[in-house]
């Protein structure tokens, strides 16, 4: 964990976007060599996120090759509810970036068994050979 103080928000976003930015590009992802990121939801990522979307379409970044798994989902709320964390990272990110659907991996909080549910999350996880780089929220 490292700690970088900023003078604001939007310093702040920058720089965690450009860290993401710069790692995937690193990793060198191609087709069988996925970049694994575990992502955040909430007001904290949102100006990240932006600047993800604007370095994706300026041709600085894709998100072709990298697999994304969020950390929480509302339980009882339907995915297509418009609070729900899969409408938020719909709607404020992937939509905007190039990432396969199939990649990018919210939790159903509809799933008939959450512990199932979870448990299958889990081995996703594990199948992607684990997280390159995850994003955490304040």
């Amino acid at each position: 964990m490292r700690l970088v103080i900023l003078e604001d928000y939007d310093q702040a976003s920058e720089w965690a976007a450009k860290y993401i930015c710069n790692r995937i590009i690193q990793f060198k992802p191609s087709q069988g060599r996925y970049f694994t990121l575990g992502l955040p939801t909430g007001n904290t990522p949102l100006g990240c996120y932006k600047k993800l979307i604007e370095y994706h379409r300026n041709g600085d970044l894709s998100f072709k090759y990298v697999k994304t798994f969020n950390m929480d989902e509302y339980v009882g709320l339907p995915r297509n509810h418009p609070e729900s964390y899969h409408s938020y990272m719909w709607n404020n990110f992937f939509k905007h970036i190039d990432i396969d659907p199939n990649n990018a991996h919210i939790l159903d909080g509809n799933a008939p068994d959450l512990q199932a549910e979870c448990d299958a999350f889990e081995k996703k996880i594990e199948e992607a050979g684990g997280i390159d780089l995850f994003v955490g929220g304040m």
